[in-house]
Order: structure tokens, then C-alpha cells, then sequence
């Protein structure tokens, strides 16, 4: 926690370093990384830090878990250098992405809900015409609404796997496969490029399914708020540090 100072107070880097738990070297580095401004030195060449400095160090310690170590780290950097506006883009990006972030979650959450209220009302599902419990790319892309063509697009981009008839060589859409392309057709829909819907895939496969992906979601969910929080605080610390800059005339 920081120390109530004034101006004009003297601390040394111990001093510094122990009210936020780090080491001197630690403080050290992050002036020299310009996250702090620069120092006063001694006749010995001694740094001489104050609550300019105390307030930065907060003020990037508080923005580093909203936005990250290097974007804080630019942030720190570019106020230090007075580019405000620098800054500020820099921190409307982060919240851009967080804003990006939470549609994506919910493009998800959408998704798993019309899966789940297509399996308990909607048609059947695609016979199994391959005799193996599965089905053929016809029939999935018809009750998809989309072309043949398209699914296998998906299946280069790695979003479906189906296996191939060992007798025909054709491919066959079992559950999980079609549970993908499924959740593939609602992204899409939503507007959402191969690319980010990937990694959406990837944590269906890695949970073993839609259900346990809820827990995934909870989390992912939980971490999103615990980010717009974090930004929060930050913003204050960092209006905070640009109120006694202002005040300092740094």
C-alpha cells in the first residue's frame, strides 16, 4: 500500500520497494523502463524518488491487471514522455477488446443456447446413413443450410473432423463432429471469422462436450468482470498520477 507524501518528500528505493511488496531492483528497472519518471541522484549518485514516483508506481501496478504488463508498461511510459493521448488510445484499445471479449462470450453462450433448444424441440437430427452412427456431408449440410462445400472448407480450417467410411472413403459426421459444425453454423452466423471461432472449438473438444463447457463460461465470465474492474481501478490510480503530474509540473 503507498504512503500519504507530499511533493517534496525523499524516499529511497527500499523505501519505495516495500510499500508494494517489491524488490529495489525491481524498482529500479521499471524507472529504467521509463514506467517511473527519472530520478533525482545524490552528490553520490544515490536515486532520490518522492510521490511523483510513488503515485506511478501505483498507478502501473493498479493498470496491470485490466490491461496487462506491456500494454501498462506503454501506457506508464507514454505519460511519463507527456503524450496523454498516446495514452489514452492505448487504454481505450484495451477496453475495445475487453468490449470484443464479451461479445464473443455471448455470441458463444447464444450459440450453445440455440444447440441446446435445437436438440430438445428442433427436427431430428441427420439419419445415420452411413450405418455407423454418423452421417454423410449431404445430409448434415441440408439441415445446416449450407452447401457441402462449406463444411469442408470448416474441415480445412480444422473447426470439423469427421472420419471416413473405411468402405467408401466418404466422410462421416459423427456427434462431436457434428456438434462442431453446429456450433461452427451459429458463430458464423453471428458474423464471426474461421479464425476466432477456432479457438472456441478447441475448449468444446478440450471440456468433452457442450455441457461441461458451462463451467468454462462461468469462468470465462467471471474473468471478464474481474478485467472491467481491474480497469477501473486503474483508471483512477492513473488519473490520480496525471493529477499530481499536473500539480508537480512534470
Amino acid at each position: 500500500m503507498g504512503r500519504n507524501l507530499q511533493n517534496g518528500d525523499r524516499l529511497r528505493p527500499v523505501d519505495l520497494a516495500r510499500g508494494h511488496g517489491l524488490s529495489t531492483q525491481a524498482v529500479r528497472n521499471y524507472e529504467e523502463a521509463g514506467i517511473l519518471p527519472a530520478a533525482d541522484r545524490t552528490p553520490h549518485g544515490y536515486r532520490v524518488y518522492t510521490a511523483l514516483h510513488e503515485a506511478a508506481l501505483r498507478a502501473f501496478l493498479a493498470l496491470v491487471p485490466g490491461h496487462g504488463h506491456r500494454t501498462a508498461a506503454a501506457v506508464m511510459r507514454a505519460v511519463n514522455r507527456g503524450e496523454d493521448d498516446e495514452a489514452f488510445r492505448l487504454v481505450d484499445e484495451s477496453h475495445a477488446q475487453l468490449l470484443d471479449d464479451r461479445r464473443t462470450l455471448r455470441a458463444v453462450e447464444s450459440a450453445l443456447r440455440d444447440l441446446e433448444s435445437a436438440g430438445a424441440s428442433g427436427p431430428p437430427a441427420p439419419p445415420a446413413v452411413s450405418g455407423a452412427g454418423g452421417t454423410f456431408i449431404g445430409p448434415l449440410a441440408g439441415k445446416l443450410g449450407i452447401r457441402p462445400a462449406t463444411l469442408r472448407a470448416w474441415e480445412r480450417a480444422g473447426l470439423v473432423r469427421p472420419r471416413r467410411d473405411p468402405r467408401t472413403g466418404y466422410r462421416v459426421y459423427e456427434e462431436a463432429a457434428t456438434r462442431d459444425a453446429r456450433l461452427t453454423r451459429q458463430l458464423r452466423r453471428g458474423g464471426y471469422p474461421l479464425e476466432q471461432i477456432a479457438p472456441l472449438i478447441a475448449q468444446v473438444r478440450a471440456a468433452g462436450g457442450l455441457e461441461p463447457l458451462e463451467t468454462a463460461l462461468l469462468d470465462w465470465r467471471q474473468r471478464l468482470s474481474g478485467r472491467g474492474r481491474s480497469m477501473l481501478t486503474g483508471a483512477a490510480e492513473l488519473e490520480a498520477y496525471l493529477r499530481r503530474r499536473g500539480a508537480a509540473g512534470a
